[in-house]
């Protein structure tokens, strides 16, 4: 199933998403379509030596080398007896990956605001690979963390920390302006955070979902929001409210349309990338291009 023949709505206006549902053993998970690119039968793989438990080998598919990552093994769940299970295939920043599930049961669309933050006692911390809950009638879909699944079996980009420090900041820059964080993924908020921190920001909020940022933000108005508010870096797809519908929110305020944003998401594509400069972004980099992204927030503060 090639996901290029789906027909989807531009987001931007809809505040809707495609959730692709499938099971792991007899869990049900979910991932956002915009990060599929197909759904495959499983095809025999060539083991890589010392690779963790979780990577199954890799694969040539479309002249790209894809790696596979078994969900069964990183989720604790059973296997299923079946003869052949299903791989979903992704790219992230360039890099193909494939998700080894047990089965694929549709595709589910629905409003962000249906998409709730998962429990505290779900582990929502550092280590949590829960980024969101979604309620369907009866149903409840968990969706995944992939960047950290993929981060963590060290197929992906690393997002180097260091890479920052080239960074010229201007001699009197103020490094005490507050800086918003805005993602779904506790991971990659953190490494967002750390990297501001390495380039010497002292000022950093971050929060969950666009809901609980433009609740804040709110709040911010009145007073000094060049200093409250010097900068915006969100991620595109959280619960509640996305990247895309929070960037119109403070486009169409008179009191914060200034305000430097930038988008921080795996999902920068040619087409999503349209919806971001039509909602009012300053700026939008994939993952891998965290160096450039604090960079371009120095510069637009400056």
């Amino acid at each position: 199933m090639n996901m290029n023949n789906i027909e989807q709505e531009n987001e931007v206006d809809t505040g809707e998403l495609e959730l692709l549902e499938f099971l792991v053993g007899d869990e049900c998970f979910g991932i956002n379509i915009a990060k599929v690119s197909e759904i495959i039968i499983h095809c025999e793989v060539t083991h890589v030596p010392s690779a963790p438990p979780e990577v199954e080998g890799v694969f040539m598919h479309r002249d790209k080398l894809v790696t596979v990552i078994d969900l069964h093994e990183v989720l604790r769940c059973k296997k299923s007896e079946i003869e052949r299970t299903l791989l979903i295939v992704c790219d992230f920043d360039q890099v193909s990956v494939a998700f080894d599930v047990t089965n694929v049961n549709g595709i589910q669309r629905l409003k962000w605001a249906q998409v709730e933050k998962p429990p505290a006692v779900s582990g929502n911390n550092d280590n949590s690979l829960a980024t969101g809950v979604a309620k369907i009638g009866d149903k409840i879909i968990m969706m995944l963390d992939f960047e950290k699944i993929v981060c963590d079996m060290n197929t992906g980009k690393e997002f180097e920390i260091g890479s920052v420090e080239g960074i010229t900041v201007p001699v009197d820059f103020d490094y005490s302006r507050k800086v918003l964080i805005v993602d779904d993924s506790v991971f990659m908020g953190k490494v967002v955070s750390d990297a501001l921190k390495k380039t010497g920001f002292t000022n950093i909020t971050q929060f969950y979902n666009g809901k609980e940022a433009w609740n804040y933000i709110e709040g911010l108005k009145g007073g000094d929001i060049s200093r409250n508010l010097a900068a915006v870096i969100s991620d595109i797809e959280m619960p509640q409210m996305d990247g895309h519908s929070l960037v119109k929110l403070i486009r169409s305020d008179k009191e914060l349309s200034n305000t430097p944003i930038v988008l921080f998401s795996s999902l920068i594509h040619d087409n999503m990338r349209q919806r971001g400069e039509t909602a009012g972004a300053d700026a939008q980099f994939s993952r891998a291009q965290l160096s450039e992204c604090v960079k371009t927030v120095v510069d637009l503060m400056s």
